[in-house]
């Protein structure tokens, strides 16, 4: 992609955020329905916590500040999710279903790019801030602290994470141009994500090589949780990069490959 290109899609990302800002605070209510959600979502959350630390000191060799840390980038990624990636893959199945794509696929931005950016929801970034004062919690209990070059590190671990659950989630959405129905790929990404609130090193094997190459979970939550903690190696983050690079190149083969599948509204 070419500068202009970047520069253009900054832009239109910018654009799209003020459109869904406007729009949303039509509807300011909405911030308190989101603000009880993420209370309660974050309070079970702890109580569970509490439940597992009553009876030990530690869950697969984290300590309850680390695993703080976790259940607040958990909190976090799934603010960035129902903030701009799920509303646009909910968006992008409907619009193949009805043959409505044809009003992006006529304008002069990439497509992919189009469909990813269109619908933000700005009330979800509630979940944001308060994944972030559980990692401030979190980080304020670790008995060593944390050094500023793995806040760092973990930042860019965290959206590289997120570059990763929006190739998956786009690659499934994808699955639109082959099948009629795909309404429940919302939830059942919902109820694998949950998954994602305890280290994953903690399941089974079979569950964490799925929730590791499959639902990019660890390198979404996890991964970012280590860097954090003072537990990362070279070679996750080396294989963190080289993951989100593969699943960027397998999704724009997806995405041209599904183009060619949608035939319209006029079909």
């Amino acid at each position: 992609m070419t500068r202009p290109h970047v520069l253009g899609g900054f832009r239109l990302a910018w654009l799209s955020f003020r459109v869904g800002a406007l729009n949303e605070l039509q509807y300011r209510a909405n911030f308190f329905i989101q603000l009880a959600q993420s209370a309660v979502a974050v309070g079970t959350g702890l109580v569970a916590l509490a439940l597992v630390f009553s009876h030990t000191d530690e869950l697969g060799g984290w300590t309850r500040p680390e695993l703080l840390v976790v259940m607040g980038l958990f909190t976090i990624m799934g603010g960035i999710i129902a903030t701009v990636i799920q509303p646009n893959m909910q968006r992008l199945i409907d619009d193949v279903r009805l043959g409505t794509l044809d009003y992006v696929l006529t304008r002069p931005e990439d497509a992919q790019l189009l469909v990813s950016v269109r619908e933000i929801r700005i009330w979800s970034l509630v979940d944001v801030l308060t994944g972030i004062i559980v990692v401030a919690v979190g980080i304020a209990q670790l008995p060593g602290g944390v050094t500023i070059g793995g806040v760092l590190e973990a930042a860019v671990l965290l959206l590289l994470g997120a570059v990763m659950v929006y190739c998956f989630l786009l690659i499934v959405t994808s699955g639109a141009f082959w099948f009629v129905r795909m309404d429940q790929i919302q939830e059942l990404f919902d109820g694998i994500y949950r998954a994602g609130q305890y280290p994953v090193g903690i399941y089974p094997g079979w569950l964490r090589f799925g929730l590791t190459f499959l639902v990019p979970l660890a390198f979404a939550i996890t991964v970012p949780a280590e860097a954090m903690t003072g537990r990362l190696d070279a070679v996750t983050v080396l294989g963190a990069v080289a993951l989100t690079v593969a699943a960027l190149t397998l999704t724009r083969v997806v995405w041209r490959r599904g183009l060619r599948r949608y035939g319209g509204a006029s079909s």
